[in-house]
């Protein structure tokens, strides 16, 4: 396919080479600075972390969401106020927009399970802190999952509380104490896509089901193997909203 690409790429469609955005496949192919082996590894990369990333959002949402009935009602409250009782209507852009409680919701999520939960920076020059100093060229390793829990930041850290988004709250979280996709200009390039993509699917799901989590938190032990996944099944009954015989 990379082939086949590169060949209609370099025969030059006018509009191929000067359309004002480009696929990523074809800005690999202008930079000219990567073989085919590895513009396929690039592409299976940005496939496999856009599927498994979003899919492991979705399940620890749900899971949380499935053991706290309160945060799960104000859900259903938002997504009706918004769909009614059309069930059928597709969601667009605009709908997601006006779930602003939801958003709290994946945030509170993320934070809790961030999907990657560790990234590596190199220090460019020596830095120290809190009395150490790292050297200039060190790998640093950023642990979200603990980051993510520093008590001062985040009151209860384990406490599953979606309300610390909320606008008059957020601005108490300083720069950079959250961070699921990362920071700066090596930050996950697809974070907005992603973050449009797990809301479209809970969405449809909260807006069709109620959920409830079968097994505690204490018994579930998330284990890192890249990305942030249960040690177990996560076990979830799933009912239908307007057919109660339905389970």
């Amino acid at each position: 396919m990379i082939e086949e690409k590169k060949k209609r790429y370099r025969r030059g469609e006018k509009e191929t080479r000067t359309r004002k955005y480009k696929a990523l496949m074809e800005m690999l192919l202008d930079r000219n600075e990567l073989s085919a082996a590895e513009i396929d590894e690039e592409m299976d990369t940005f496939a496999l972390a856009g599927h498994v990333n979003t899919t492991a959002a979705v399940r620890w949402a749900l899971y949380l969401v499935g053991l706290n009935p309160d945060v799960q009602a104000k859900v259903h409250e938002e997504i009706d106020q918004v769909f009614g009782n059309d069930l059928k209507r597709p969601v667009t852009e605009e709908d997601l927009k006006q779930l602003q409680y939801l958003d709290c919701v994946l945030k509170e999520s993320s934070r809790l399970y961030p999907t990657v939960s560790l990234f590596a920076r190199q220090v460019n020059e020596d830095t120290k802190i809190s009395g150490y100093t790292i050297p200039k060229g060190a790998s640093c390793v950023v642990f979200l999952y603990y980051l993510h829990r520093d008590p001062e930041v985040f009151p209860d850290p384990e406490k599953f509380d979606p309300d610390r988004f909320l606008p008059e709250n957020k601005f108490k979280i300083p720069e950079y104490a959250f961070m699921p996709f990362s920071v700066g200009p090596r930050n996950c390039l697809g974070f907005k896509y992603a973050e449009l993509q797990s809301k479209t699917i809970v969405t449809q799901i909260l807006r069709n089901f109620t959920v409830k989590s079968l097994d505690e938190r204490d018994k579930i032990k998330p284990i890192l193997t890249p990305t942030l996944h249960p040690h177990i099944p996560i076990r979830i009954r799933i009912r239908s909203r307007f057919d109660r015989s339905i389970s």
